[in-house]
Order: C-alpha cells, then structure tokens, then sequence
C-alpha cells in the first residue's frame, strides 16, 4: 500500500519557522491500524501525524498521532490538513470529524487559514514542586488544569522569563505524572502580541511542542477574561516561533494562521 504523505511547517509563513506535522492521506479510515499509525508517528518524530481520509464532500475524518500515543485535538496538525487539502484543490470550507469525536469548521481567508475549535474550561489546581523545579520555574502567578486535554496551565509573571526557560528534560521524563502536558504562559511585553506561551509535554510526545493550536480552545478564554479583549495576537517562543491570531466567539475559538508545505512523497507499507 502506497500513502501520499507530506510534511508541512504549521503557524508560520516560513519554511523552517512554526511547527512540523506530518500529513498522511489515506484511501479510508480502516486503511491503517493504529499501530501502523502510531509506527509512522513515531517513524516522523514530529510532535503529530495527522491522518486523513474522506467521508463526503469535503468533509474528513482525521486523527492525531505524537510518537508516544494518539492525541484527541491538535491545532497545528488539523491547520497542516487543511494546507494540504486546499493547494490539491479543495475548494470551500473543510469539516474534519476527529477521533474523538469533535467536528472542526476551517475556512480559506485569503492567505490564512481559520480553524473552529471548542472552548474548555479550567479549574483551579496546582502543580508539584519537582515539576515547577525540572522546568526551571521557580514563581508562579496562577495555576489551572484543563480536563479535555489533560494540561495544567502556569502563568508568571513575565514573558522574559518564560523565553529564557530551560527544562531538565531528564528530570521531568523522571517524574510520574498521569498529566499530557504543562503549558506556560504570560502577557507579553511586545505590542504586537497580546500573550506568550510555551508547551512542554515529554510524558505524551516531545520535549517541547514548537507550536500549538489546541491549547487555544482554553487558553484564549483565559486571556480573553483577563484582557477584556475577544480578538487577540498570541505568540508561541519556542525556538522555532509561530503565531497565530485567535478570537472567541460564542462557544468556539476562532484560530487563523498559515502554514508552508515543505515537502510531499510516499509512504509504502
């Protein structure tokens, strides 16, 4: 079996900038086995692979692969499907169903793509100190934990302290936690970005993930009550940086962003 696949910079206008996903398209959604998938995401090392196949008229059926296990929603996987279906094609709005069992709304405005995602919510929690210390925090302003994409979220006090952290992976991969991920973040002091943030999530994928979508559905809410703004610019200050312009609308988040196709070939299983 021959599977086109392609590997897309996500949330940047720049090769090499963003974040890399894999592509694969399939003929059906029983085309693969999870295990085959999760040996392809493993076999790319990007953060997700994201495999698609049709259901209708431009409506897909998509899931999401880290090298370690398959993950319910990621953004920046879903805006690199939607790159690719569009420079085939496709003409007017995708709906992608995932796995999970959400339906995604992506719309092509003029250079940038706009991806529906659901809100979630947050509650109040806290974070172990062998946590804070592996990722090099040593204050935190507040604390939550978002149950749709097992998450906390840390923000402090500046977004100079979140781009000069430097986790001790090693330290981290040592500590037993039944959490995905912890996401850090600030308001920024640039003007052009309203909040920063980094994700860090060595227990369910990579070290760090260059660029997230996904977090949005809760994070864009959290800044949207503390700003009192509905659209915003966030920035994600990683090495390889993205950016994307997100707004609340009703029960959903609107994200809009692009992405870069870097290459497309073929897998044979």
């Amino acid at each position: 079996m021959k599977i086109q696949s392609f590997i897309v910079d996500a949330f940047t206008t720049r090769l090499f900038k963003g974040n890399p996903a894999a592509v694969c398209l399939l003929d059906s959604a029983l085309s693969l086995s999870e295990t085959q998938m999760l040996l392809i995401a493993k076999e790319f090392g990007f953060s997700e692979t994201a495999f698609v196949s049709p259901l209708a008229a431009n409506t897909y059926h998509i899931r999401y692969f880290s090298p370690k296990m398959e993950i319910p929603l990621c953004g920046h996987a879903t805006l690199a499907s939607a790159k690719v279906l569009f420079e085939m094609g496709i003409t007017g709005n995708i709906t992608f169903k995932t796995h999970s069992g959400l339906t995604l709304e992506i719309i092509k405005k003029a250079e940038e793509i706009a991806m529906s995602f659901p809100l979630s919510t947050l509650e109040v929690s806290s974070i172990s100190k062998e946590i804070l210390q592996g990722l090099m925090i040593s204050e935190v302003e507040s604390c939550f934990y978002n149950q749709e994409h097992n998450i906390i979220l840390v923000e402090v006090a500046a977004s100079k302290m979140l781009s000069l952290l430097s986790p001790d992976y090693g330290k981290l991969k040592s500590i037993k936690t039944d959490i995905n991920g912890v996401l850090v973040t600030a308001r920024s002091s640039v003007e052009a970005y309203d909040y920063e943030y980094r994700y860090f999530w060595p227990w369910a994928g990579t070290n760090e993930d260059p660029v997230t979508g996904a977090v949005q559905s809760f994070l864009a809410p959290y800044w949207s009550k503390k700003l009192g703004k509905e659209v915003m610019k966030a920035f994600q200050c990683s090495d390889r940086t993205g950016e994307m312009t997100v707004a609340i609308a009703k029960d959903q988040v609107i994200i809009s962003s692009d992405a870069v196709i870097f290459s497309k070939g073929e897998i044979t299983i």
